[in-house]
């Protein structure tokens, strides 16, 4: 929205003759109210959910307009998120309705999906239909999915950020690893999560994905695959991946990168779902100027 220009004429009176005034124009630029971006989280009731609901509420210029979730339908999401007052927003277990409301308002709205493979396309063509941009976090999302989005987001000239991970520090240790592929031969992740689930994690996926096709053949002198306890080879360079499952740990990713007599350790820990929220803030004043889909949170940094 563009500043309008504000003018005023006062009159002065002149210093022999106070009777008289003289005219003169006073002008001003004057800057619009910048309204609040409107953020709708699907998956509310979640834990992630919850806590996007809380990190959204304090970041400055931002609030929550609306709550998806089949579970605890009917509740104030402020008070299912433990916060001091209600937000007077209830969870409701449908998506058009929610969107189509606070698209009468004709601001700028940011769907935050939080939901499951399988529900995440029509989720943004629902959101784009309605003029509002997404952001998809999604474990296990299918390539196709992804680029299904893509061609629809281009079509409709509308943002879309599916993220992989919203961790800032997860983005970074993949970065390191890039940039250490280059310098040593070997290299292993081990990763520890405290509940079971799909392994390899999306982390590991992502950085075995991001040090492959460098022209680099990992662990030459151990390239066997017939021995499982030498954990899982992701793609065809020899990354290799172990998992463990332990109550009590942290979700954690450790990169180990090594060649005679020196090992380069790359390691990163998440102990709360709310490291991930400096991401998402960062997600949502990012993607309201994107026309396209954008693939990975490291784009934004």
């Amino acid at each position: 929205m563009a500043a309008a220009l504000s003018c005023k004429i006062i009159f002065h009176p002149t210093k022999n003759k106070p009777y008289k005034r003289i005219p003169h124009i006073c002008c001003n630029m004057q800057q619009p109210t910048q309204s609040n971006i409107k953020v709708i989280i699907n998956g509310a009731a979640k834990e992630i959910g919850r806590a996007a609901v809380v990190a959204v509420t304090n970041a400055r210029g931002m609030e929550v307009a609306g709550a998806i979730d089949s579970y605890l339908v009917g509740e104030d999401i402020g008070k299912v998120c433990d916060m001091e007052e209600p937000l007077e927003i209830p969870i409701i277990n449908d998506l058009t309705m929610v969107l189509g409301s606070i698209s009468q308002s004709k601001e700028i709205a940011v769907v935050v999906d939080f939901t499951d493979p399988s529900t995440v396309y029509e989720n943004v063509k629902q959101a784009t239909a309605f003029g509002m941009r997404s952001i998809v976090y999604v474990p296990r999302i299918k390539t196709e999915t992804v680029s299904a989005l893509s061609a629809f987001c281009e079509k409709a000239s509308m943002g879309c950020l599916v993220a992989p991970t919203l961790s800032i520090g997860s983005i970074l240790l993949q970065q390191a690893a890039i940039t250490a592929s280059f310098h040593y031969n070997n290299v292993e992740i081990v990763e520890s999560r405290p509940n079971s689930g799909d392994f390899p994690s999306q982390d590991a996926i992502q950085i075995a994905n991001n040090i492959t096709n460098l022209g680099q053949i990992y662990n030459k002198e151990d390239i066997s695959t017939d021995i499982r306890a030498r954990g899982q080879v992701l793609g065809e360079d020899g990354v290799r991946v172990h998992s463990m499952v332990l109550p009590g740990l942290p979700s954690s990713t450790t990169v180990y990168f090594s060649r005679p007599g020196e090992v380069y350790t790359l390691k990163h820990d998440v102990t709360d779902v709310r490291s991930l929220m400096p991401g998402l803030i960062l997600a949502i004043r990012k993607v309201i100027r994107l026309k396209n889909l954008v693939f990975g949170l490291e784009k934004f940094l």
